[in-house]
């Protein structure tokens, strides 16, 4: 198939620069990314493909929740803060590869800690479900790196008004050009989250006003992370296209500098 891309007459006139490839999960075309580097990749993690994406051409994308979003409606007439009854809630695979490992070592460290929940658990229909119910719940998600530096569970904490804390020092976010994520989110470094008692104590500091202005900026932003058909505007889907056309200047930069020791045609 890279072979058939690459030979095609769209593909010569400027060399990929103005292709757009999803390779949305981190394994995706590993062997072959060098060829068709010079095209817009849109990712959802970089991860595993750091040493060819950059931000500079390419488009993180956010991943598809796994967990059905929470409607606005029902926060309606409850005080969001007082009925969000668990402080922190994670749920699912504790021992991970490279940066993950935190996630093993959090286990040992909040297990059993008062009004926060840090189960270990795989993926499935029921775990979803109940990973819902308790994110509905927590006034935090804790988001710490698996295996890349992403993961599913912030963009389902996210549809769930769950405002997250995220753990993950080489994570690239989803429209950072387009949205601070410090207005709805708070960040701790592994090293931080690793010293006893950093993280559990920061975030009982976090006042119900602080939290409330972070809660309410999240509920505002959520839409931004659906995947929609037909697309509808400011969707995932839609505000995807829009960071590929950030990145159009700089294309046609790359491709005007690429032509200029190639004879026109008229020349030859």
């Amino acid at each position: 198939m890279v072979n058939i891309l690459r030979a095609s007459e769209y593909w010569k006139r400027s060399e990929g620069r103005d292709h757009v490839i999803p390779l949305h999960h981190p394994n995706a075309f590993r062997h072959y990314r060098d060829q068709i580097n010079a095209s817009t990749f849109i990712v959802a993690d970089f991860g595993r493909i750091m040493s060819i994406s950059t931000l500079a051409k390419d488009v993180v994308a956010p991943y598809a929740h796994m967990v059905e979003s929470y409607s606005s409606s029902e926060d309606h007439h409850q005080d969001p803060y007082k009925s969000r009854k668990t402080l922190l809630f994670f749920r699912g695979w504790a021992h991970r590869k490279d940066e993950g490992i935190v996630r093993a070592q959090l286990l040992k460290m909040l297990n059993g800690t008062k009004d926060i929940i840090y189960e270990e658990a795989h993926a499935s229909e029921e775990g979803f479900k109940t990973s819902a119910e308790h994110m509905r719940s927590s006034k935090f998600c804790l988001n710490p790196a698996g295996d890349t530096p992403s993961s599913c569970r912030l963009f389902d904490a996210i549809v769930s008004h769950c405002v997250p804390v995220i753990v993950s020092d080489k994570i690239e976010l989803p429209f950072e050009s387009e949205m601070d994520y410090k207005e709805f989110s708070i960040f701790f470094s592994v090293n931080e989250v690793l010293a006893p008692g950093y993280l559990v104590n920061e975030l009982r500091s976090v006042s119900k006003e602080k939290w409330t202005n972070l809660w309410l900026r999240l509920k505002n932003i959520s839409h931004h992370f659906e995947y929609q058909y037909p697309p509808k505007k400011e969707d995932a889907v839609n505000m995807i296209w829009r960071q590929v056309k950030q990145k159009v200047p700089a294309v046609k930069l790359a491709e005007h500098r690429s032509r200029r020791l190639k004879m026109p045609d008229w020349w030859r």
